[in-house]
């Protein structure tokens, strides 16, 4: 598997559809400053789920999208997609090419697509942690990172040797389990104290479901005996 290609239309300075092809091995982009290098390491780092903005460099959304130039009027939208060549089936998906996009809106909404379906952010995580990338860990690495390592907490580099190991998937889907079984339990809980208040009132139901029963039988029986009397009085 290795990323195959990436195609940038709007985002940050590609104020125009741009791809860039890329072959197995090493691949150089070389230019000048200012020329936008940085800009397609943090369109990888985005797509790949990145939350922070400065991470990627900027304030807000609205940063991530072509404001406009001379030339150029500004745009509503940014789009990255990134084409991972899947033919060795690392990520188990049945695609021999897996096309993972990202679009982001002035209005600050943001949508993913995996082969043009609608996807949430936790299903490309989930199909990137298959394949040990992901946003966090170093499967993008900007300048000045590599000290980083030097500076993060135990929880920070327990993840990074959880990408590093390959059991990230793993950790995710547990993750996954454990806030289920928490939302469970809070149902439950929540369940529990209506069903607290509302056993007085089924109880007092219940009485005047039985008074109201006893009542008709009484109506019943009341009903039986007037026939008998008057009967017997007519006879």
């Amino acid at each position: 598997m290795y990323l195959k290609k990436l195609e940038l239309n709007g985002f940050k300075s590609f104020a125009f559809p741009t791809t860039l092809e890329l072959s197995p091995g090493v691949t150089a982009i070389v230019g000048p400053n200012g020329s936008g290098k940085s800009n397609i390491a943090d369109a990888i780092r985005w797509i790949l789920g990145e939350q922070s903005m400065k991470n990627i460099r900027s304030q807000s959304g609205k940063d991530l999208i072509f404001s406009g130039s001379k030339t150029k009027h500004k745009l509503g939208k940014a789009s990255v997609s990134l084409y991972l060549d899947n033919q060795d089936g690392r990520i188990p998906l049945d695609y021999s090419e897996i096309v993972i996009t990202r679009e982001i809106f002035r209005d600050g909404t943001s949508e993913y697509f995996i082969n043009k379906k609608s996807a949430r952010l936790m299903d490309v995580v989930e199909i990137l942690a298959k394949a040990n990338i992901g946003s966090k860990g170093f499967s993008v690495i900007n300048q000045g990172m590599e000290s980083e390592i030097l500076k993060y907490t135990p929880s920070e580099l327990y993840d990074l040797l959880e990408d590093a190991s390959g059991v990230r998937y793993l950790q995710l889907k547990k993750k996954r389990a454990e806030r289920r079984l928490k939302s469970t339990q809070t149902n439950i809980e929540k369940t529990t104290a209506v069903l607290r208040e509302l056993l007085p009132h089924l109880n007092f139901l219940k009485r005047e479901a039985n008074k109201a029963r006893k009542k008709e039988e009484l109506k019943q029986k009341l009903s039986q005996l007037q026939r008998q009397f008057f009967g017997s009085k007519i006879r």
